[in-house]
């Protein structure tokens, strides 16, 4: 028997440990993967429109990337990041969840020193498919680590600060870019213009793989892992309390009770059968095994639909195409400024209003500005531009300087995708990671992870490949008209919110079990926990746990 006995009249909201210092600073430094993660995706923006970069690629004279070549530049990362996502599951489940990362960590290092050393498209490629490997298994698992180890009650919040992580990294890769290849920087006619921006990843991945070091395994690895003594001493350093305290013993007895009964239900068997487990059940159950994959791999999905992605990876070179720009190194900055800036937001109201509620007011949000963004643009805006002589070649029409033919509509169209960066910060940027990392049942969790995370990057990739086509001169030539493709997008997200997402705030990882077996995503934000694994498996006497009528889902301590 593991774990001492509860009274009938005990809560279980009651019985947690308190939310230490430690805890909060062990689960911050594992959120510390985002900013490799953000500052690897964001760097390319500025790189691909620096001269120098643009030069080396396409030749002498060039002043653009070609369609294939940005395509390629861009999107190789997140393919090798798709793989290794992939693997990073099976892994994490044989190696743990922090020697995964740190695994990952050493993979995207060797990626950062063959693009440092590229002098050409080849070793770039290479390097980016390589760190993208890396990124692969740091992104999978940093939100399995630290879902797995977060106290219920700020898990939402801290799980966040691993979004607030990915805008700081996207912000430093803004800055650096910045400060390396506008117009008129000291390295803009060297190679140092992207070598500095590249290299500084370096540190980035070292710091993650050499502080988790330190760190505890999730001791939800150890249970499955039949190790319930190092899941006990895991648990002790996570939430500050000796081994024999009634809330280790008490946390200890739920994840091994609730192991036990996935187990039941989800035999573990060969390889092979492990991954089949993701997919058995009915998509009608709400609780079935592929109810929850769909769930987790459309959400990351949906999470990319946004259009996001196409602000951070080439807003630069696209506010250099439409000409109406003056400085778009600078307005992509602040692009990511306000990123950065919303992106705390979630840490309260993920908790105060719960998952569901801001995914769906934030589609909401994001919609409203893509279509506004559109219909400006293809009235009034980035769509209507004129040529005007270069005062410094005025007889020279090859120089001529291209201006916008209502200013005040442009910057409307640069305000509104600023906000609408503000929702995506606030709920979408944060919310999928979050869910994904709370709805799988221990015995899939790592490869339900793993497969949500996958989705994620091979969407990436997806708009990675096709964006440039979308809007390139020689191409498509969308311009503006490219935001009613991701409004219309935006508008899929806020019908997916209404009907697929269901409300995990306030509980634990056991419980979101019971929570999906007994309701509808509509119906979810109402349920209460009224038993325990433990109770039922018998690892604990008193049987059913009585629950006051007025206990709240609560999930915030600010």
């Amino acid at each position: 028997m593991v774990g001492r006995s509860l009274s009938a009249t005990d809560n279980v909201d009651r019985i947690e440990a308190p939310v230490t210092w430690k805890a909060y600073l062990i689960c911050a430094f594992a959120s510390f993967g985002g900013i490799f993660f953000g500052y690897d995706s964001g760097y390319i923006n500025g790189v691909t429109g620096a001269k120098y970069f643009i030069q080396l690629i396409e030749g002498s004279g060039a002043t653009k990337l070609t369609g294939p070549h940005q395509s390629l530049i861009v999107s190789i990362l997140s393919a090798g990041t798709f793989f290794g996502a992939i693997a990073a599951g099976d892994i994490s489940d044989w190696i743990g969840r922090k020697w995964t990362v740190i695994a990952g960590c050493l993979i995207y290092l060797v990626g950062v020193a063959l693009q440092t050393a590229s002098h050409g498209l080849g070793l770039l490629v290479a390097g980016r498919l390589i760190a993208g490997v890396g990124v692969g298994f740091e992104s999978a698992i940093v939100i399995l680590y630290m879902s797995e180890i977060c106290p219920k009650r700020v898990r939402g919040a801290l799980v966040a600060g691993y979004q607030f992580c990915i805008t700081i990294g996207l912000l430093l890769a803004a800055v650096v870019t910045y400060a390396t290849t506008r117009d008129g920087s000291p390295y803009e006619n060297s190679a140092m213009s992207y070598r500095i921006p590249i290299f500084i990843q370096f540190f980035w991945g070292a710091i993650l793989g050499f502080g988790l070091f330190f760190l505890p395994d999730s001791p939800r690895f150890f249970v499955k892992r039949g190790n319930v003594e190092q899941a006990r001493q895991s648990l002790c350093r996570l939430r500050g309390q000796p081994a024999d305290s009634e809330f280790i013993e008490a946390e200890l007895s739920e994840i091994i009770a609730n192991e036990e009964y996935e187990r039941a239900l989800i035999p573990a068997g060969s390889w092979l059968n492990g991954w089949v487990n993701c997919f058995r059940g009915s998509v009608f159950k709400s609780n079935s095994n592929l109810r929850k994959t769909i769930l987790g791999t459309s959400l990351q999905m949906m999470q990319q639909w946004t259009g996001v992605n196409f602000i951070f990876y080439f807003s630069t070179p696209f506010l250099q195409s439409t000409g109406a720009i003056a400085n778009p190194f600078l307005i992509s900055l602040i692009f990511t400024l306000v990123n950065v800036c919303s992106t705390p937001i979630s840490f309260w109201t993920v908790e105060k209003f719960g998952r569901r509620s801001i995914l769906l007011w934030g589609a909401l949000g994001m919609l409203i500005c893509q279509f506004l963004v559109a219909i400006i643009g293809v009235t009034a805006g980035f769509n209507h531009t004129h040529s005007v002589p270069d005062p410094s070649a005025p007889n020279d029409p090859s120089k001529d300087l291209v201006r916008a033919n209502n200013l005040g509509a442009v910057n409307a169209q640069v305000a509104f995708i600023a906000i609408f960066v503000f929702f995506f910060a606030s709920t979408w940027g944060p919310g999928a990671w979050i869910v994904i990392g709370e709805v799988f049942p221990l015995p899939i969790r790592s490869r339900g992870v793993a497969l949500s995370t996958a989705s994620n990057w091979l969407w990436n990739t997806i708009i990675a490949v096709i964006a440039p086509y979308m809007v390139n001169e020689d191409e498509a030539n969308l311009r503006s008209s490219v935001f009613f493709i991701w409004g219309g997008l935006c508008t899929c997200a806020f019908v997916y919110s209404y009907f697929i997402i269901p409300e995990t705030k306030g509980l634990s990882l056991e419980q979101v079990d019971k929570m999906m077996e007994e309701t509808t995503p509509r119906t979810s934000a109402k349920w209460r926990p009224t038993t325990t694994f433990a109770s039922e498996m018998g690892l604990k006497e008193g049987g059913k746990m009585e629950i006051t009528e007025d206990v709240e889902r609560k999930g915030s301590v600010f």
